[in-house]
């Protein structure tokens, strides 16, 4: 059984930092692309950043450019995103998701993606 699963989330205040991870089981992710997605309330779910099935491309949408990182942990087939100077524009519901694909190019639409996470809200206040 295919599954992913995030850590929780938190509360950051403006400008911190927070770390998400995504645990796979099931599967190994350098067969899969991997991405991370958020949804505020009210608001259509956005792709944040993804990691092609080698791992040699990525990608982040403009909002988050500069600030977080993508990264993956083979030995432990987890993958990380890591979210500095965090914005309160960033709160939402974080989840990461997974598809196979042939090729080694990633995306940040969400249909693609099959495998989903249960989400993590990650909330920045003051």
């Amino acid at each position: 059984q295919l599954q992913l699963v995030e850590s929780a989330g938190g509360l950051v205040q403006p400008g911190g930092s927070l770390r998400l991870s995504c645990a796979a089981s099931g599967f190994t992710l350098d067969h899969y692309v991997i991405g991370w997605f958020r949804q505020a309330p009210g608001k259509e779910r956005e792709g944040v950043s993804c990691m092609s099935r080698s791992g040699g491309h990525t990608n982040y949408a403009d909002s988050v450019k500069g600030r977080f990182t993508i990264s993956r942990d083979n030995s432990k087939n987890i993958v990380y995103l890591q979210m500095t100077s965090l914005k309160p524009e960033d709160t939402a519901v974080y989840f990461c998701a997974g598809f196979s694909l042939q090729f080694d190019v990633c995306a940040l639409s969400p249909s693609p993606y099959t495998y989903w996470g249960q989400g993590t809200q990650v909330t920045v206040s003051s």
